[in-house]
């Protein structure tokens, strides 16, 4: 699932930190820093997919060479506790090509030079080959003073000021949704990423009735692990792979984040089962399909989501074609077989009801009240007897017999459906939570 992420941070002389030895890490380059005297060699850093800068139309063509670029931003700030260079991280979806990735980076890039003005150096990282898979991102390094023909000239202070910085990033942060979110259509993901606040977010699926999504979100932010624990968690799942057992963290921070993580993934399949049922209810409704059955296909298709056999478009065609073929296959029966299916019930009642009776159930299919006796009631609240029960429904018309007929298969096939649910939930536990959800299905049709 496509997640968000975007970070800025800042370059500070005052952590003993410089803009050639964060960019040369970045890159993955030799560059030699001309105010420290020193070289940043990580030429055999690896993971690097592509790197590029973006420099303003009217620079200098140096601001393409990274080590003049990034040296004259460090001589350019004069202080010791200068800030040098701003850093915008980000989580690149693994739902889309590299192509696409490459692209919205750019994009993104562009986007901050257009704003700010400023040289933009770009990385894109590959995820670690011990570490998620899905965990492509891009450091996008910029300086903090705008770029001219000159040279770098004022500081980019609308990012710096208390009052306006975060208005710019969060700006920043809607921009690099989008750009996400466009790739992501283009690629035909259903996935999208938000860059709102948890609370927002909940606010917002509260507001649109979708309460499981709102108990989602209804947590803390993820803590970030930091470069120490990370890599120990990351050497502790290559671990459990080789060794095929379940990853256990290692680190506190780590088992809190494993948890939220946990926790996340349990309320998205949850989430995506009762989609998956919610729309199935609706195709198969749509179909012509009875509340019942539609139900049941609804559940299915929830437990093949739970079996890691998801339906695509064809496959749920092809499947509702296959449901609404049984359908008209039992709406085929002969009528005349319909219609006398209450008659030969009926018939089945009346004799085994005298032989089990013998002459009592004669003489009370007469009207008397004892055998032997012949006495007949005659009161008006006596109770018809089965042979009158018997006559009245076999003298009934033929439409109004048709009728109760019909209710009755449909009672009786209502009963079998509902025992097949019940069936279909006992062998698959985890689809307990979807019984409410397809009773609230038939119930509101």
């Amino acid at each position: 699932m496509a997640s968000y992420h975007l970070s800025v941070k800042t370059i500070k002389r005052s952590a003993g930190r410089s803009a050639t030895a964060a960019a040369a890490y970045r890159v993955g380059e030799r560059i030699e820093c001309q105010r420290e005297g020193r070289v940043h060699d990580y030429t055999r850093k690896q993971g690097i997919k592509e790197t590029f800068i973006v420099a303003p139309d009217n620079a200098s063509a140096w601001a393409q060479d990274r080590s003049k670029l990034w040296n004259e931003v460090e001589a350019s700030e004069t202080r010791r506790n200068s800030v040098t260079a701003r850093e915008w991280e980000l989580a690149l979806p693994s739902e889309i090509s590299a192509e696409d990735r490459s692209q919205i980076t750019r994009q993104f890039a562009e986007e901050l030079v257009s704003r700010y003005g400023v040289a933009v150096d770009v990385a894109i990282h590959e995820p670690h080959r011990e570490g998620d898979q899905r965990n492509h991102h891009a450091h996008v390094l910029t300086s903090t003073r705008k770029l001219e023909p000159e040279g770098f000239t004022a500081k980019t202070r609308v990012l710096d000021s208390a009052k306006t910085g975060g208005v710019e990033i969060e700006q920043m942060r809607g921009v690099w949704a989008e750009l996400q979110n466009k790739a992501l259509e283009r690629a035909g993901e259903v996935e999208r990423v938000d860059h709102r606040s948890l609370e927002a977010q909940r606010e917002a699926a509260l507001e649109r009735g979708a309460a499981l999504s709102a108990d989602e979100l209804d947590r803390d932010p993820e803590l970030e692990l930091g470069p120490a624990a990370n890599s120990m968690e990351r050497r502790a799942k290559a671990m459990a792979a080789r060794q095929g057992r379940e990853y256990t963290p290692v680190t506190e921070r780590g088992a809190v984040v494993h948890a939220a993580r946990q926790a996340r993934a349990a309320f998205r399949e949850m989430r995506e089962r009762l989609d998956i049922a919610r729309e199935t209810y609706e195709a198969e409704r749509d179909a012509g399909q009875g509340r019942v059955s539609a139900g049941l296909a609804a559940l299915r298709a929830a437990a093949a989501k739970e079996r890691g056999a998801r339906a695509g478009p064809e496959d749920m065609r092809e499947r509702l074609a296959r449901v609404v073929g049984r359908s008209e296959d039992r709406d085929d029966t002969p009528k005349l077989e319909r219609r006398n299916y209450a008659r030969e019930r009926l018939k089945e009642i009346m004799e085994k009801d005298a032989g089990r009776d013998g002459q009592a159930t004669v003489h009370k299919l007469d009207g008397h009240s004892e055998p032997g006796l012949g006495e007949d009631t005659g009161s008006a609240d006596r109770k018809p007897s089965v042979n009158e029960r018997l006559k009245d429904v076999l003298n009934k018309p033929r439409e109004k017999l048709e009728i109760e007929d019909d209710r009755d298969q449909e009672k009786d096939q209502e009963l079998e459906n509902e025992r097949e649910i019940d069936r279909e939930i006992d062998r698959d536990p985890g689809l307990s939570h979807c019984r409410d959800c397809v009773r609230s299905f038939r119930r509101s049709s």
